[in-house]
Formats: structure tokens, C-alpha cells, sequence
């Protein structure tokens, strides 16, 4: 460690950071210190070091040969550091930290958690609603439920099933529904925050979204759902947001076609930890209910 009583931790991180951003004000936003800051801490490091980092340029900061050869070793080095602090914050072994968009957890995921608690009631879950990305490696998160095209580097996606899309209506509103174009003359529900167009379902049959009349329009897509089960209008939904409103009977899928969107859900897990018998359980256990959604609209065909 006599290397590292050398150099002051904090001006090593101001290094590294430097690097990573290309400059002083990335390095200052992430560290939470002015620019200023960050370039004092960097002179105090290459003073320690004897050696120039960085060549001032005026085009910014530029790493010297002796910096480039510095850097992928610093970067490691602070790597092993979060993730040994990440470790030491993680909880007690019976707690699995599932992250998981909250329409997702909301309207699939919670209501079935009994049923896991009742086969495995050692295990206590802790779920983390968010879809911000985290990463798997440093974080506390033991797996995250995401839908997406499957190809996150640095992870290890496990596919679940493909997602499909399709309209869903008000018992009562889909008793004016007899073809496909009848949903233009319909009011229709809209996730705002959706980039799923509903041409993906529309197009088939020679119908544009643009013909709709308008509608309510939410920006969280359990809200769209509760607004279709009120019959405000025609949502496009999918398998796992509409499932238990249509087993329910408080939604209806009017037409049995379905559109696939190209992404699907996976289980993602972190390819540098192993999974450890609660992660296998869990994962066994939703692939079970998976299925058990699937079987609900295996009778339906899928629009190409």
C-alpha cells in the first residue's frame, strides 16, 4: 500500500473521472465539486505522482502516454472499490432485490407475489419500482424484470416472452365493436409515455392511427388501464398490463389478433455475480407464471 500512501484518494478519482468525461466539467458534475475543484485535485495528484496526467490543449484535457497507461488500471481499481462497498451494503442473505418497471409490478407482478411467498417463505422480497437502468454488478439489485430487445452488454438476459399488443375496451364499449374499423368512431385511451404506435396493430387492416378521434391521454400506463376499465375509450394494451383485467372480465379483447412489438420480457441478472439459490428460485417461479399468462392467449393469433 505504500503506492497508494503517495497519492490522495479523492485527486486519484478526480483523474480517473477526468478521463472517463473528456474533461473537467463531466468529472465535476459526477464528483459533486466544481470544476475548479476537480482541476486542483488533479494538479495535487500529478505532483504526488511526479508524472504529467493530462496536457492542457485548447481543446481540454488530454491524456499523456504516461496517463494512458495510468487510466484502465485506475478505472479497475475503482471498480473493485464500488463493488466491495456494494457489497458491504447489501442486506440480510433471506432479502432478493428485484427491480422492476411499476406497471409492470403494479398490474403483474404483485398480485401473484403470495404464491412465491407461499412456496418459498424464507425469502423476503424487496422490490425496487423504477425502469431506470441499474447496474447489476455494483448495485444491491439481484435481478431486474425488463422489456426490451434482449442485447444489454454485460448482462445475462434470460427471454420470458414476447411482447404483443393489442386493443382492449369496457365490456360495455365493445358491444359497438363488430370490425376493426369501427374503432375510429371510438374515443381511444393513450399511454402517453408509449413509443408502441398503434399502426403496429392498425396497419394489417388498412387502418391509421390518425383516423382515431381523441382521447384521454395518461402518462403512466396503469392509469390508461384504469381509464379503459371506466370505459373512456379503447386502450392498446399488452399481456402482462390487461391480463388480470381480462381474466377479471372488467376488460375485453375485442378482436383475437395480437401484434408483436419486437421486444420482449426478460429476466436480467449480472454475469459477474452467481446466482445464488434464492435468484434460482425466484426465476423458476416466474417462468411458471410466465407461462401460465402465455396459456391465457395461446388460442389468439399473432398479426405478422
Amino acid at each position: 500500500m505504500q503506492e497508494l500512501n503517495r497519492v490522495h484518494l479523492n485527486a486519484l478519482r478526480a483523474i480517473e473521472a477526468c478521463a472517463r468525461h473528456g474533461g473537467l466539467a463531466g468529472a465535476a458534475a459526477e464528483l459533486g465539486v466544481t470544476p475548479g475543484a476537480v482541476s486542483q485535485q488533479v494538479a495535487r495528484a500529478e505532483a504526488q505522482l511526479g508524472r504529467l496526467v493530462f496536457e492542457r490543449t485548447a481543446r481540454g484535457l488530454v491524456l499523456t502516454e504516461y496517463g494512458a497507461a495510468l487510466l484502465p488500471r485506475l478505472s479497475e481499481g475503482f471498480r473493485f472499490i464500488e463493488a466491495a462497498l456494494a457489497g458491504a451494503r447489501r442486506r440480510d442473505e433471506a432479502i432478493l432485490t428485484i427491480s422492476v418497471a411499476p406497471v409492470l409490478a403494479a398490474k403483474w407482478l404483485v398480485p401473484r407475489l403470495s404464491g412465491f411467498a407461499a412456496r418459498h417463505p424464507g425469502i423476503q422480497l424487496r422490490l425496487d419500482a423504477t425502469t431506470t437502468r441499474v447496474d447489476l454488478d455494483t448495485s444491491d439489485v439481484d435481478i431486474a424484470l425488463r422489456v426490451g430487445p434482449g442485447n444489454w452488454p454485460g448482462v445475462r438476459a434470460e427471454k420470458l416472452l414476447d411482447q404483443e399488443v393489442f386493443p382492449v375496451c369496457a365490456p360495455e364499449l365493445a358491444s359497438h365493436i363488430a370490425s376493426p374499423r369501427d374503432l375510429v368512431a371510438l374515443p381511444v385511451v393513450r399511454d402517453a409515455n408509449s413509443i408502441i404506435p398503434w399502426n403496429l396493430w392498425l396497419a394489417p387492416f388498412g387502418l391509421d392511427e390518425s383516423q382515431f378521434r381523441p382521447g384521454n391521454s395518461f402518462t403512466d400506463a396503469a392509469l390508461a388501464l384504469d381509464a379503459a376499465i371506466a370505459g373512456q375509450g379503447v386502450l392498446l394494451a399488452w399481456q402482462t398490463l390487461a391480463h388480470s383485467a381480462l381474466k377479471a372480465g372488467t376488460l375485453v379483447a375485442p378482436f383475437p389478433q395480437r401484434a408483436r412489438t419486437g421486444d420482449a420480457y426478460y429476466a436480467v441478472t449480472s454475469l459477474t455475480r452467481r446466482e445464488d439459490a434464492r435468484t434460482k428460485a425466484f426465476k423458476a417461479w416466474l417462468r411458471e407464471e410466465i407461462a401460465d399468462t402465455a396459456r391465457d392467449f395461446e388460442s389468439t393469433d399473432a398479426l405478422a
